[in-house]
């Protein structure tokens, strides 16, 4: 499937404008669960894991448990994409990538309504699962891998294909270090973005990702219309 109407020479779901889109709803999350839910970060799990690791070494087992959920969560969602991919692939029209698009919209649209009274745990909870489909759904842009919810691995490719640059004359390094950079930016616009809407909104702000994730579904249908109009 190419990306016809932006003339990139990439998949369709591997373009840039789609990473950008992803990577701002990405940033968004992360500091929508830390202004409003409790201070913490969802969309990545180290930090649950290490903190689990501590509460263990502490005998504090239901404190261990409850970091250790949204790890289930985020391995659940990993699982539940695969199991789209494999039943939607192939399909003419509706792509797994469509379906899981759908289901993020779905939840983040729920999530909206979902007043401060509700515990943090099933916000937090449920976002590290939207993310963990979401990270596992676009795992790569024009071929290179990258992530659209955490940013340490962008960084260290950016990095890498900037040393290659610096060290080695590769002049299409510099243009991938260059796309990384797109990226981890564009992350960190949307966190900006979540900050503030998020103080100012309140719960209503996560339906600005179900825009974003609507814009990248609608997207991803034209060309795949496109596509088979040609």
């Amino acid at each position: 499937m190419k990306l016809t109407l932006w003339r990139e020479d990439t998949l369709a779901h591997e373009s840039l404008i789609v990473g950008v889109m992803l990577a701002l709803s990405g940033g968004f999350l992360d500091t929508y669960t830390y202004t409003l839910r409790g201070g913490v970060f969802a969309n990545a799990q180290t930090g649950n894991l290490v903190l689990m690791a501590v509460k263990l070494a502490d005998f504090d087992f239901s404190a261990a448990l409850y970091y250790f959920i949204p790890v289930i969560a985020f391995f659940l969602g990993v699982l539940l994409t695969e199991s789209i991919k494999r039943r939607f692939s192939g399909r003419k029209f509706l792509q797994w990538q469509h379906m899981i698009l759908l289901l993020e919209i779905f939840l983040l649209a729920v999530i909206g309504f979902l007043p401060l009274s509700v515990p943090d745990a099933v916000v937090n909870v449920t976002i590290s699962f939207i993310c963990s489909v979401q990270v596992q759904s676009f795992r790569k842009t024009k071929g290179l891998p990258y992530a659209t919810t955490m940013c340490t691995g962008n960084l260290r490719s950016a990095a890498d294909n900037f040393s290659a640059f610096l060290f080695g004359k590769e002049w299409e390094s510099l243009k991938k270090c260059l796309r990384y950079l797109i990226i981890i930016g564009m992350f960190c616009v949307g966190a900006a973005a979540g900050a503030l809407s998020s103080r100012f909104l309140g719960t209503g702000a996560v339906w600005s990702c179900c825009v974003l994730l609507g814009l990248v579904f609608f997207l991803l249908v034209w060309d795949q219309k496109e596509a088979q109009a040609n």
